[in-house]
């Protein structure tokens, strides 16, 4: 094998490892009024673990819906996580009880303001370029998975 494809292969198997294993998550269908989203189902403790580290990029209608199996004051941070992110925190019947802007690399807590059973990370600025925020309403919750 030449060293440009070995280098491409390796190239592409490190690229692919993380993304590869998330890629593989089930969707859920969610709205936010007319805005659809694409949301990557995290209800296990393996892939909530997992989140969104080491992505690049996320098409503007997806997100990753966290399922806790708890409600509970739950908190998040960006500790591997490549892309800057906004989270909406949700409580049981997806109202939104706080959105936090999380910034790329950085180990601070972006916590519930209340106990929440839900957060919907979505790119930087989401939420608040479409007006939403606290008690509004993400419709399609009701067919999460219950949490593990």
């Amino acid at each position: 094998m030449s060293f440009r494809k070995a280098l491409l292969a390796a190239l592409l198997g490190i690229a692919s490892s993380g993304w590869a294993q998330q890629a593989q998550l089930p969707l859920l269908e969610l709205f936010a009024g007319m805005h659809r989203i694409e949301a990557e189902l995290a209800a296990t403790p393996e892939s909530r673990q997992i989140g969104m580290m080491q992505r690049t990029l996320m098409a503007p209608q997806r997100g990753m819906l966290f399922v806790f199996p708890e409600v509970a004051k739950h908190c998040m941070w960006m500790r591997n996580t490549l892309l800057p992110l906004s989270v909406a925190f949700l409580d049981e019947k997806g109202r939104i009880i706080n959105v936090e802007d999380m910034q790329p690399k950085t180990t601070d807590n972006h916590c519930a303001v209340k106990p929440a059973r839900y957060a919907l990370e979505m790119n930087l600025g989401w939420y608040k370029s479409r007006g939403l925020g606290a008690g509004y309403a993400i419709t399609g919750i009701d067919k999460a998975p219950p949490g593990r």
